[in-house]
């Protein structure tokens, strides 16, 4: 693809940042890379300004004075910073989003997946949820871990090594069989 190529508003995840802990400036640069629209709190926009990194919408009733022009509010109107935020990236029509956090919160989160496409960023991993049938080329010796509860699961390329973790048998693709509408799973990042 050529440095010219021509990004469409919202045809890259948007990214929306509550920590940057756990999360290397490596990691967070490729995230960047095709200048999402970004959405964080107060407190951690100011760490991303420190960055250098331009702030597209913060999250709360009082946003923090960044010396970042055209830096706009998304009003909690009676909801946490997630809902708030997530709202928002649907009604504005976003079709997807990258979050780094802390702090896990799956009812909200299954409450979104049918409306946004949602890769939850912590501790290391990237969680994400996936359908009965979902498939994946992976390289031997990675993990997958379920992180919510799945009835008749079955698998091909994977071999059971823990607790509702699994490890490529070898080089290929990976399958996922089960009954719930959808399920999170975790890939180390």
């Amino acid at each position: 693809m050529s440095s010219h190529h021509i990004i469409r508003e919202k045809q890259e995840p948007a990214l929306l940042v509550f920590s940057l802990a756990h999360f290397s400036d490596e990691e967070l640069g490729q995230l960047l890379e095709w200048s999402p629209t970004i959405l964080t709190t107060g407190s951690t926009a100011e760490q991303l300004a420190v960055y250098g990194i331009k702030v597209d919408y913060v999250i709360g009733d009082n946003s923090p004075m960044l010396g970042q022009a055209h830096v706009k509010a998304i009003a909690l109107a009676g909801q946490n910073e997630l809902e708030a935020a997530l709202n928002f990236l649907v009604e504005q029509g976003y079709p997807a989003v990258n979050m780094l956090t802390d702090e896990l919160n799956w009812s909200v989160y299954e409450a979104y997946v049918p409306r946004i496409n949602l890769v939850v960023f912590y501790q290391g991993q990237k969680i994400y949820a996936v359908n009965s049938g979902f498939w994946k080329w992976k390289p031997k010796g990675e993990k997958i871990t379920l992180l919510t509860p799945v009835t008749n699961l079955q698998t091909t390329g994977l071999t059971l090594v823990g607790p509702q973790q699994y490890q490529t048998l070898q080089d290929g693709f990976l399958s996922l069989q089960f009954n719930e509408p959808q399920v999170f799973i975790a890939e180390d990042y």
